[in-house]
């Protein structure tokens, strides 16, 4: 640890402090409670925090809505005709009593179908040769490219938690060596705070003495 413990500042000494009591855990844990209720105050009839953001209520199109409830009811979806990429069966024999109008129509619209069925189709049958053909190494090499970025992934988080493992180490080690030094001004501290009080009470007592308030440092002296 390059960094001196003079200008490293800790946010806990844990290595160096004793473990509270439940007393003063609860103790602190009420200071805390009643700083947190006078700071900020909790909002009404809501259990979520007041710093929180209020909750985003999404939008949608008309059209996205009735999609939804249209999932959300299982119906099935009608907004494409599913038909015009099936087979298609061969058309039947044109009625001789049908007028030749309506008999040409129903022919282009069998033969409208018939070509998107079978542009459907082939286009359908190349995409199934070429996932036969290519799609098991596309896959394989798929997995090997997911494969391998766990594996990066597991590296760092090792070399991560190694890095944690150090820095506990070496704050626990720092902590060690100046645990007694921190021990000691503590208790340096404590002395001089109550060195302190006691000069402060004798000159309090003195000042009544020469002042003539004999009583006052009578009942100070007792």
């Amino acid at each position: 640890m390059s960094s001196s413990i003079r200008t490293t500042v800790h946010e806990s000494l844990p290595y160096v402090d004793a473990e509270p009591t439940a007393a003063e855990r609860a103790a602190a844990e009420s200071l805390i409670a009643a700083e947190a209720s006078s700071s900020s105050p909790p909002p009404e009839s809501s259990s979520t925090p007041a710093t929180l953001p209020p909750v985003y209520t999404p939008t949608f199109t008309p059209l996205i809505t009735s999609e939804l409830n249209r999932i959300s009811a299982k119906e099935p979806l009608t907004g494409i005709d599913l038909t015009r990429y099936e087979a298609s069966s061969p058309p039947s024999s044109p009625n001789p009593n049908s007028p030749s109008n309506t008999t040409l129509s129903s022919l282009q619209t069998s033969l409208s179908r018939a070509y998107t069925s079978s542009t459907y189709l082939s286009s359908r049958q190349t995409h199934l040769h070429l996932l036969d053909t290519y799609g098991k190494n596309q896959w394989l090499v798929g997995n090997w490219q997911l494969e391998a970025e766990v594996q990066a992934l597991e590296r760092e988080l090792a070399e991560t938690k190694r890095e944690i493992d150090v820095v506990n180490i070496q704050r626990r080690r720092v902590q060690d060596e100046v645990g007694g030094e921190l021990k000691g001004l503590d208790e340096t501290w404590k002395r001089g705070v109550s060195r302190v009080l006691e000069t402060e009470v004798v000159y309090v007592r003195l000042r009544c003495v020469i002042g003539g308030v004999g009583g006052y440092g009578m009942v100070l002296g007792g």
